[in-house]
């Protein structure tokens, strides 16, 4: 794949495609503008302002697409970002909530609402609200994975150790 460009990739395309046309789908409306061609929305998707983020559907799903803004929120390229095991972007505290959050897409199609905690590939957290979780399905309707987007997280600010002095 084409790391620096991924939107040049058909295979990648296609997963964007999925990915879009779920959205509209379940949504009924559209993530970003789907004029022109398709490696000119798998570009405005890679580019766009909010994360976009998915996973297969292995039994341990691994993320299968993120774009730029998502890469630098989990702190990883998106080589490693692709071999990544979808769990992984939750602490194992937060696992739990986070599978409950997956079942209910699975059954309702989407969710619009989902909050939660999330840690970076460094450890670090952030909270993200307001996100939409969604089911991806293939040319032929059958499950091909979950997508979710969402533009509105906060930082949780590390925990003070014992003898820190105030800043």
């Amino acid at each position: 794949m084409l790391y620096e460009t991924p939107w040049l990739n058909p295979d990648w395309q296609r997963q964007i495609q999925r990915l879009l046309d779920s959205y509209h789908r379940w949504v009924g409306a559209e993530l970003i503008d789907r004029s022109g061609t398709f490696e000119e929305q798998a570009r405005r998707v890679f580019e766009a302002p909010f994360v976009i983020v998915s996973h297969g559907t292995q039994p341990d799903p691994i993320l299968n697409s993120a774009n730029a803004v998502a890469l630098r929120l989990w702190e990883l390229p998106l080589e490693k970002f692709l071999q990544t095991p979808s769990r992984l972007t939750a602490e194992p505290v937060h696992r739990d909530e986070r599978a409950r959050m997956l079942e209910a897409t699975t059954r309702q199609g989407y969710i619009d609402d989902y909050q939660g905690i999330r840690v970076s590939s460094t450890g670090r957290r952030f909270r993200i609200d307001r996100a939409t979780v969604w089911n991806i399905v293939n040319e032929q309707g059958h499950p091909a994975g979950q997508a979710a987007t969402f533009s509105d997280w906060v930082f949780i600010d590390e925990v003070k150790t014992a003898g820190s002095s105030p800043a």
